[in-house]
């Protein structure tokens, strides 16, 4: 299995910075282990707050522009970082729903980076950041199929699945993380001025705490358009009936 941008998109948004890191040997029994992570991450993410709205900082405007660029209404479809930092400020908490999602979730409130993870035995052969068909199919978290619109930016496996919709803002039910989930993909893009050094850093957080948690050494790259590929040995997908799981974005 491979994951990677396509050149379109490359193109399209050059500040775009990317790392992806596969994790193999997840379980669903590591929630005393993360708690400290998650109470340090969040804790980042509560001092960010307290000096400025997570609409003025610098990570959630350049998602903002590109979701303005690619003819989005960025106050109606929010990057992913955004949705939780809003939820995070009106509720003082995020839901627990798996480690590694809760995980994520935390690195993602302190970093104000979008983090999508799924499950790879849920991709067929690849999944690709790219412009839509039209044709590809997305299931949604209540169970429901909806095409992405022609030119919408996705992530799309080998199989026309698509496995998130405007690009950051939404991933599907169909590649959610649940408890029988032994193996991830996680991909952290950001757009700001320092993107690269910040998701390189979160990249390099995220893999001590998976080491921590799990005892697992991630396969990882940061990514770029003159290295745009990730390339790792995954597990054959999950059969569709068996697919279905709680929301993480």
């Amino acid at each position: 299995m491979f994951f990677e941008h396509s050149n379109a998109i490359w193109t399209a948004h050059p500040d775009l910075a990317a790392t992806a890191l596969y994790a193999d040997g997840i379980t669903a029994h590591a929630d005393d282990v993360i708690t400290d992570a998650i109470t340090r991450f969040s804790a980042v993410a509560e001092t960010r707050l307290a000096s400025s709205s997570e609409g003025e900082l610098p990570e959630i405007r350049a998602w903002r522009r590109t979701f303005s660029q690619m003819g989005l209404k960025p106050t109606q479809y929010r990057c992913a970082s955004e949705a939780l930092l809003r939820r995070f400020k009106k509720e003082g908490a995020l839901p627990r729903i798996h480690p590694l999602i809760d995980l994520c979730n935390a690195l993602s409130l302190a970093y104000a980076i979008p983090i999508a993870v799924f499950d790879a035995s849920a991709i067929t052969d690849h999944l690709r950041v790219r412009h839509a068909t039209g044709d590809e199919e997305y299931l949604t978290f209540s169970g429901d199929v909806e095409h992405p619109y022609p030119d919408e930016v996705i992530f799309a496996d080998g199989a026309g699945r698509a496995h998130a919709r405007r690009w950051t803002n939404r991933q599907s039910g169909y590649s959610a993380v649940r408890e029988t989930t032994t193996s991830a993909l996680i991909v952290a893009e950001a757009m700001h001025e320092t993107a690269r050094a910040d998701v390189e850093n979160l990249a390099g957080d995220l893999e001590a705490e998976l080491v921590a948690a799990w005892s697992v050494t991630p396969e990882a790259a940061t990514l770029s358009a003159g290295s745009p590929r990730l390339t790792v040995l995954a597990p054959a997908p999950a059969d569709a009936s068996t697919s279905a799981h709680p929301d993480t974005r």
